[in-house]
């Protein structure tokens, strides 16, 4: 395996800060070791000098998508810390559900826009789909969207397609939530069309605008801003609370905290979890 050297490092470690948001501190020097090396012989480098160079000189940005796609791979699995999901169903979807029909008129179905952030390879969503699907008696009567997203375009590609190995199920999922949300396909299973349908997958990088996009009631960012400066931390949240609808809802990950980076935030506990909501008095 090729070995990066400290000038190389600080070069690549500033290009995949520029083009991802990700920050690479010097103990990091092995991840593009192993996660960009198979792209030299790919590319038919020598080196991580020839190999950064020839990307940054590729206009078609082929090269720089490879790279994004190997170093954002992150770890994930279906109902991944089970907490946020049974704060979903038990506290913060009947919350919601309570205020919205509260408000309807008759007409329309009852709407929900949930949005996955640094979604990887989709089971967030699919657990997301599924936690709704066993929480709502009629999921038919509302109006369902749950977006997924991430910056790499492969992720994004394998879950749009919904497909995933019995050792991917395994973690996270029981027999009686594969059979009833799966179905078989060659070796692999697939996700069920009425889960499938509620969900769309879009390609993002959090560095740049978030254009056309929409806003949510729900917003997971869950072990994402963990990778990045606290500058673009605080960049990310910004935008995120933008994108809430009034009263909505933030989850991020069970070690991440919003204090010092995100005062327009306000943290509130159900059980072991804690969620957050915009608390409209901060100015940022």
């Amino acid at each position: 395996m090729a070995e990066i050297d400290p000038v190389e490092f600080r070069l690549w470690a500033r290009y995949i800060h520029d083009i991802s948001g990700i920050s690479l501190g010097e103990s990091k020097s092995y991840l593009i070791e192993t996660r960009l090396g198979p792209l030299l012989q790919q590319f038919g480098c020598k080196t991580f000098s020839d190999l950064y160079h020839k990307s940054r000189q590729d206009q078609s940005r082929n090269i720089e998508k490879h790279v994004i796609d190997q170093i954002s791979t992150n770890e994930t699995q279906f109902f991944r810390d089970s907490a946020p999901f049974d704060m979903l169903k038990y506290k913060i979807l009947p919350d919601l559900m309570d205020a919205r029909m509260k408000n309807r008129s008759p007409g329309p179905p009852v709407s929900l826009k949930v949005w996955s952030a640094g979604c990887s390879t989709g089971q967030e969503v699919y657990s997301i789909a599924m936690a709704l699907h066993e929480i709502l008696s009629d999921i038919n009567a509302s109006s369902i969207m749950i977006l997924g997203t991430d910056i790499s375009g492969a992720a994004i590609t394998r879950a749009s397609r919904g497909v995933y190995n019995a050792f991917e199920l395994e973690r996270g999922l029981d027999s009686a939530r594969v059979n009833r949300y799966f179905v078989p396909e060659g070796r692999d299973w697939k996700i069920r069309d009425e889960i499938r349908g509620l969900t769309t997958f879009r390609k993002m990088n959090f560095m740049q605008p978030f254009i056309g996009l929409g806003r949510f009631d729900i917003v997971f960012c869950r072990n994402v801003a963990i990778y990045f400066e606290p500058t673009d931390r605080k960049k990310l949240f910004q935008n995120i609370g933008q994108a809430l609808l009034p009263g909505g809802y933030l989850i991020i990950g069970a070690t991440e905290s919003l204090s010092g980076i995100a005062p327009q935030f306000e943290p509130r506990r159900y059980l072991r979890s804690v969620f957050y909501q915009l608390n409209n008095t901060v100015n940022i």
